[in-house]
């Protein structure tokens, strides 16, 4: 029986069986949602409503379509930064045609069954990438709650904190502001320590709303969310926006937004999937879902989407069991956006940059590293990196040097090799290599070979290598010459041995 529909006590069957756990669930993904969605767009530099937009489009588009059955989609503190850069070097405008551009990329290796291999990109350059991610989205969002204009690069945002700070003490509405921003943080670090009844207002909603009703009965000289309406908001990009597509600069970007949200999106499915006992996300159909929702987005000049690891997280500890709840919580975000959007002008722009504050923080893995430095350095290291080339550099370039990294450690890795000598004092001298023979490790082979008596016969054993590749085969062949020149026997060698091929079977016809 399909998991729409069950069979009731008198024998007539439910068609939604779950309707009521995944109704409570919706309300509970629509509350955790609201307030992120106006914050990470207030954060990208956009519109509030283009925000709601995109959760809208997550919930009741993407939310419809196969692929994982209970993650959420919507806008993503991750892609922050990234859209905020993407709006201020190419206008508005284009952020339509990058994202129009992102989901057709995606839907393309959807078909082309490309999905799962983005499980293949290495966990510490995911986490690496959210890490530095969280760095600059907590610096610029700093800057926000201080009522202080952030610097454009990542690096200058570090640097030029500790100023911004000591500015804000002398102003009267900085510090209103920096006290809004701060007590909204105290309230998503305490929240989960509050009464189980409490808790079951979600932490963001909690937060935003206290400090509203703070700004507002205090009369607190702070910024507050602008508002245009939701159809004003929504402008299609213009034919004359696609022009840029003939730029390096606008393409660059447009492969950046596909990575990191493809790899986002899959990294939430897999960590989704552990959270529940349900249907297993299938990798390509998902990332078809994401293209679709990306493609409209992009048509309706909206912010990027991925999966999201709150929200997805939110509706199965909220007791969701089909993906009723999350195309439902889509329909609520359409409701308040269409019915009460004055009360977005309400919300403190410094408690939305409290909301991402707690965001980023949760991005940097800072106990995940100390236990990866322990274990496995070589990982801790690409995080790093990765998360520091980021800040200091810029989001696409620290990703490619991340897995570029992680590339080449593999590699190193994957060369494993030993290398023993045997001299007896008379005789030939024997050489013994087993393991991998790579280009890597040339120079430290040619290092013990060259360092061999020159006068002495020279036994190479290559039988114990399970791969010789074409460099160290012609260094070994131009060595084991030069070595014969000398004057002594010539150097003898044992082949690497040869797997044999397997025996045919041949099937009877019965099979």
């Amino acid at each position: 029986m399909s998991a729409a529909t069950d069979r009731r006590p008198d024998g007539r069957i439910a068609r939604f069986p779950h309707l009521r756990q995944d109704f409570a669930a919706s309300l509970v993904v629509f509350l955790v949602a609201l307030p992120l969605c106006v914050g990470v767009a207030v954060a990208s530099g956009v519109p509030a409503e283009l925000g709601l937009v995109t959760g809208i489009v997550g919930g009741i588009v993407t939310g419809m379509l196969r692929g994982s059955s209970l993650q959420v989609s919507g806008p993503a503190a991750g892609l922050t930064v990234l859209v905020f850069e993407a709006v201020r070097e190419f206008g508005l405008p284009a952020l339509g045609v990058i994202v129009l551009a992102t989901g057709t990329l995606q839907l393309a290796m959807g078909a082309l069954k490309l999905g799962r291999y983005f499980r293949a990109i290495s966990v510490s350059v995911v986490e690496g990438m959210l890490a530095g991610i969280g760095l600059v989205l907590i610096a610029s969002q700093l800057y926000a709650m201080a009522a202080a204009e952030a610097p454009e690069s990542g690096l200058a945002k570090m640097a030029g904190l500790p100023g911004a700070l000591t500015d804000a003490v002398g102003s009267t509405a900085a510090q209103a502001s920096l006290a809004i921003g701060a007590g909204t943080v105290a309230v998503l670090v305490l929240w989960p320590r509050m009464p189980a009844k409490v808790r079951t207002v979600p932490g963001p909603l909690a937060a935003v709303g206290l400090a509203t009703l703070a700004a507002v009965l205090l009369d607190a000289p702070v910024a507050t969310v602008e508002v245009r309406g939701l159809l004003d908001s929504v402008q299609p990009p213009p034919l004359s926006a696609f022009g840029g597509l003939a730029g390096i600069g606008l393409l660059g970007t447009i492969v950046a937004f596909t990575l990191i949200a493809s790899a986002e999106s899959l990294f939430s499915a897999a960590a989704v999937d552990r959270l529940h006992d349900g249907p297993r996300t299938r990798y390509d159909q998902e990332l078809m879902a994401q293209g679709v929702g990306n493609a409209l987005c992009g048509v309706l000049g909206a912010l990027p989407m991925t999966a999201v690891i709150v929200r997805s997280a939110a509706n199965v500890q909220a007791g969701a069991r089909t993906k009723a709840s999350r195309v439902m919580h889509g329909v609520w975000l359409l409701l308040f956006a269409a019915l009460l959007p004055d009360l977005l002008a309400y919300i403190p722009v410094p408690a939305l940059a409290g909301v991402l504050v707690h965001a980023g923080a949760k991005l940097v893995p800072v106990r995940g590293l100390v236990l990866l430095w322990r274990e496995h350095r070589g990982e801790a290291l690409i995080l790093v990196v990765t998360a520091v080339s980021i800040v200091t550099v810029s989001m696409f370039e620290g990703v490619l040097i991340g897995l570029a990294l992680a590339v080449v450690k593999t590699a190193w890795e994957a060369s494993h090799l030993r290398m023993e000598i045997v001299d007896k004092g008379a005789g030939p001298v024997q050489a013994h290599l087993s393991g991998n023979a790579t280009f890597l490790r040339l120079p430290k082979i040619l290092d013990s070979l060259e360092s061999l008596p020159q006068d002495r016969p020279v036994e190479l054993d290559l039988s114990g290598l399970h791969h010789l590749d074409h460099a160290c085969r012609t260094a070994l062949e131009t060595w084991a010459e030069r070595h014969s020149a000398a004057g002594t026997e010539p150097v003898k060698v044992t082949e690497p041995v040869r797997a044999a091929p397997p025996e045919k079977v041949t099937e009877s016809a019965t099979g």
